[in-house]
Parts: structure tokens; C-alpha cells; sequence
């Protein structure tokens, strides 16, 4: 949130001609920012009894998980409508950088970033935090995949807003809050929205449609 913060400054104080400066350079924000949540992720890795790495064992409930992030993925590329979009965006093009090696950089930090860190990061506050959050204050006396209509509906809509395409947002957080009902299982939430932003990083990358990013 802060990184986004200096982000959004950076933009207000370049509208107002107080600061100059190419659009490309704020993507240098983001290998910092995907190094600074992995770091913390990892450092309170120990804090998270939610995410049962054994689920993944489950392979039935594995097997969902890998079919809904690609679902998810086939239903994003294809909800990406201008009646389906807040704001405009010309998304993360890392080619807009002539270095080669900063360029490798840029590209291989977003991909993980969005495989690794984000999945984690995301599903440890909509699914894990926010969602049971909703239902009881206490939240963590309430079990992983308690169902009520409250959480459920404003958890997809936030979810949702989240995203430039808030309709393709929304599809997702309805997808990722029904596995978690069936599977009461966080890291196969995890699991589903890494599948998801891999195939879009590569779907991205062989297309060249980075408004995705």
C-alpha cells in the first residue's frame, strides 16, 4: 500500500509539472516492492497456521485448484471490455526498456512477483483476513471457509474493485471464495491464483498484450 501511495504521488506531482519523469521509470518500484512483501512474507511465515502446505497433498482438491486458476485465467483475457474497465491503463511493458539486462530483470521480477508473492500476500487478506473478518471481529476463532452471504458478496465486490478489469475481478474473487468453501483450504486458494497469474504472465508475454499487466 505504501509503494502504491508513492506511486500515485509520484503521478499527482508529475500532473501538477512538479516532478518530470518517464512512466517507465515507476516500474522500477516493482522489483523492490515483490523483495519487500516476499522478505516480510517470509519473516512472519511462522504466523500463518492457516496456510496447511499438506493440503496441496489432497489430490482431488489439487486437481480444482489447478482447473479453476486456469478457468479463471480463460475468463480474464476474454472480460477485458471497455463496459468491463475503470480508468485506462497501458499495463507493465517491460520492453518499453532498450537495456537487455534491465529489461530481463524487470520482466522476471513482475513474473514472479505475480506467481509467488501476490497469491500469498492476496489470499492471506481477502480469504483469510477480510472474509472471516466480515463475519466475526475475532476473526481468527472463525474456521477457514465459513460461508455467510455478507462476506461472500462484499469480499467479490472489493475484490473486484481491486482490479482495473473489476468485472474479470469480480468473476475471480466469486472463484477463489467457492474453492475455499469446498476445499476449506487456503493454500489451495493460493494454489489457483498462482496457476492463474502464471498462465496470464505467459499469455502476456507471448502476445504482448500488456494491458493484462
Amino acid at each position: 500500500m505504501s509503494f502504491i501511495g508513492l506511486e500515485e504521488l509520484a503521478r499527482f506531482l508529475k500532473g501538477w509539472g512538479i516532478i518530470h519523469y518517464d512512466e517507465q521509470n515507476l516500474y522500477l518500484f516493482y522489483p523492490v516492492k515483490a523483495l519487500s512483501v516476499g522478505f516480510i512474507l517470509i519473516f512472519l511465515r511462522y504466523q500463518y497456521s492457516e496456510i496447511k502446505l499438506r493440503d496441496i497433498l489432497r489430490q482431488s482438491h489439487t486437481v480444482i485448484s489447478i482447473l479453476t486458476g486456469f478457468l479463471v485465467f480463460v475468463l480474464w483475457i476474454n472480460m477485458d471490455g471497455s463496459f468491463a474497465t475503470v480508468g485506462r491503463t497501458n499495463g507493465f511493458n517491460p520492453m518499453a526498456f532498450e537495456n537487455g539486462l534491465l529489461r530481463i530483470w524487470i520482466t522476471l521480477s513482475r513474473l514472479a512477483g505475480a506467481v509467488v508473492v501476490v497469491p500469498v500476500m492476496e489470499e492471506l487478506f481477502w480469504r483469510s483476513f477480510l472474509i472471516r473478518y466480515i463475519i466475526k471481529h475475532d476473526f481468527m476463532h472463525v474456521p477457514i471457509g465459513q460461508f455467510t452471504w455478507a462476506s461472500f458478496l462484499i469480499t467479490t465486490v472489493l475484490f473486484g474493485l481491486e482490479h482495473h478489469l473489476y468485472l474479470a475481478g469480480m468473476m475471480a474473487g466469486i472463484a477463489y471464495n467457492l474453492l475455499l468453501y469446498h476445499t476449506k483450504s487456503l493454500s489451495q486458494c493460493i494454489m489457483a491464483h498462482a496457476v492463474t497469474n502464471l498462465a496470464l504472465g505467459v499469455y502476456v508475454l507471448y502476445t504482448g498484450q500488456w494491458h493484462f499487466w
